[in-house]
């Protein structure tokens, strides 16, 4: 029955791709936002973002209204879908005029320099631009993904992620780990989201609960001698994209797990609390 679920799934996706390619970028984007709003409570829980908003208001002590951020979040879920079709127009430099980079001079230190770094970021907005603009700069990279549960759309987005974002692309879990330190002897950065929950991590405070995150890049830095670099992809005039590269940070290697997976959490937060409707606060993150 799920495969059948899954298929159906995938048809009205490929079909919407169609009508996304026909209408041109600033029109699908448009379209996209329409649909998320529309559909957006009937595939993603209305609930986990009123609960997950719930906690940034007590922790941040931010004057958040609701209704409105939940309409955001659903409609950057379509934006984001419809914007799938034309990752490879930004790959190409035929949208640049939706985007800008702050921060550049980073990028081109850490080539010049030929030093691998450890690029962090959370799912904001349209964050597949992440590994694409740093891949674009000429640092050798490597960017770990989750699979999608549809095992019929997953194949379709590994060959997007692949073909325009970035063409080293490692599976999320244990069966990653070889590949990803056989990237990292070979000098290769490494990209990844740090926002989800995982069944692998440790259990660290965020936004003053505590929650199962990632220890990948801790482990990394301590072992590999990387620096960490955050990056913030934020959406304004609902069809362009800012992407903050910020400054990269050295982390004293005799510092525990818990103590730089905590400092990055912190980090995390600040991106959030700009505007937490750019954060797609669907994630179950504290259960």
């Amino acid at each position: 029955m799920k495969k059948i679920i899954y298929l159906i799934q995938f048809l009205i996706i490929k079909f919407l791709f169609i009508i996304f390619n026909i209408i041109g970028y600033k029109n699908a984007s448009n379209f996209g936002a329409l649909i998320g709003r529309t559909f957006g409570e009937f595939i993603r829980s209305k609930k986990i973002i009123i609960k997950n908003l719930s906690y940034i208001k007590e922790f941040s002590k931010l004057k958040i209204n609701e209704s409105e951020i939940v309409s955001e979040v659903f409609s950057n879920y379509g934006r984001i879908l419809a914007e799938y079709n034309y990752l490879y127009k930004f790959r190409q430099g035929k949208l640049n005029e939706y985007i800008t980079v702050q921060g550049k001079e980073y990028l081109d230190q850490l080539r010049r320099e030929n030093k691998k770094a450890i690029f962090i970021s959370g799912h904001f907005n349209n964050f597949e631009l992440m590994a694409m603009i740093i891949d674009m700069s000429g640092i050798n990279l490597a960017a770990i993904y989750r699979p999608l549960n549809n095992i019929y759309l997953n194949k379709t987005m590994e060959n997007i992620r692949v073909k325009h974002i970035c063409k080293n692309q490692i599976k999320k879990g244990k069966s990653g780990t070889k590949e990803l330190i056989s990237f990292l002897k070979k000098n290769y950065s490494i990209a990844l989201m740090i926002d989800q929950r995982v069944s692998e991590g440790i259990k660290c405070n965020f936004f003053g609960r505590p929650a199962f995150t990632t220890t990948i890049p801790a482990q990394i830095l301590k072992k590999y001698d990387c620096e960490i670099v955050p990056v913030y992809v934020e959406r304004y005039g609902k069809i362009k994209f800012k992407l903050t590269i910020n400054k990269p940070i050295k982390f004293h290697n005799k510092l525990s797990d818990v103590e730089i997976t905590s400092q990055l959490n912190q980090i995390l937060e600040d991106m959030i609390v700009k505007n937490p409707a750019q954060w797609i606060l669907t994630h179950n993150r504290w259960k």
